[in-house]
């Protein structure tokens, strides 16, 4: 089996509760994206541009160690009559550095842990103590490709020092291929189903949930409300795209959705919700480049 099959299932335990953005469950090793919510009843529009790479290190018995970045860009464009204006509220970075172990446990399973420092700023004063976090999860995989329906399970456990619940919390990813041209993802933050018509073209229907949340350098007082330190977004989408596969491990893609929930919130240095930005509807759009395993 070797790295090929480790690099590509701690890719995938390393995104599954990225708080900041979709991470989807994608064994990359090179991805650049954008994506798009345009404006909607709220007057609110948010776009991101996405940048991921990773670096897997062989180390004896096909165990890995695995070294990866990802930077996230975001901009937010609020309407003009809101009561606070738009200074330092407008863009948003997030750079995570990811480093994994994977050990090789029998045939079938794997242990990995994972541990993620975080910087979530609008970086409108350099770099603060207030920018950075930490994540870490630990779990095991079993990844079966050599069989006529390929399956991979990932168990384990996460805990993430930015959600308002802190404690760790369970990772569940289940993907099989049930038909040679049908695909089940069952997880978080993605749940869908693939339809490969051939080696070129595949079809994908999913059900996304995709947020973020970003310390604000600089506080922005709110009448009657507070002063808010932090702001956070959070979506719940469903989606529909088409890949095409320039070879099996390189393909450009693009897919179209709608928000079934959204919210978008400042918060105080307590993260309770003080004032709502955008709680409507939205189209959703993503495309980009990516290079696999």
């Amino acid at each position: 089996m070797g790295i090929g099959r480790g690099l590509r299932l701690a890719c995938i335990f390393s995104f599954l509760f990225g708080v900041v953005l979709l991470k989807a469950q994608t064994p990359d090793i090179f991805r650049v994206e954008y994506m798009l919510m345009p404006k909607n009843e709220a007057e609110t529009s948010l776009s991101r541009i996405r940048l991921l790479v990773n670096l897997p290190i062989k180390v004896k018995d096909s165990n890995a160690i695995i070294i990866g970045s990802e930077y996230n860009r975001l901009r937010y464009d609020l309407p003009k009559n809101n009561p606070f204006g738009e200074e330092g509220l407008t863009n948003f970075h997030v750079v995570d550095l990811h480093m994994a172990y994977v050990y090789k446990h029998s045939k079938d399973w794997r242990f990995v842990g994972v541990l993620t420092p975080r910087l979530a700023s609008t970086l409108t004063n350099g770099i603060e103590n207030g920018d950075f976090s930490i994540n870490a999860t630990i779990g095991a995989f079993k990844d079966r490709q050599d069989i006529d329906k390929p399956m991979r399970l990932v168990l384990g456990i996460s805990y993430n020092s930015t959600v308002a619940l802190r404690i760790p919390l369970p990772v569940i990813y289940y993907e099989k291929r049930f038909h040679p041209k049908w695909t089940y993802v069952i997880g978080v933050p993605k749940t869908g189903m693939k339809y490969h018509y051939n080696e070129k073209h595949t079809f994908q229907t999913e059900f996304i949930l995709d947020g973020y949340y970003v310390n604000l350098q600089n506080t922005t007082v709110l009448p009657d409300t507070g002063i808010a330190s932090s702001i956070s977004s959070s979506a719940a989408l469903v989606t529909l795209g088409y890949q095409y596969n320039i070879t099996k491990v390189m393909g450009i893609y693009s897919y179209f959705g709608h928000t079934v929930l959204q919210s978008g919130v400042l918060r105080d240095k307590n993260r309770n919700d003080i004032f709502i930005l955008n709680d409507k509807a939205s189209f959703y759009f993503r495309t980009g480049f990516r290079i696999g395993l």
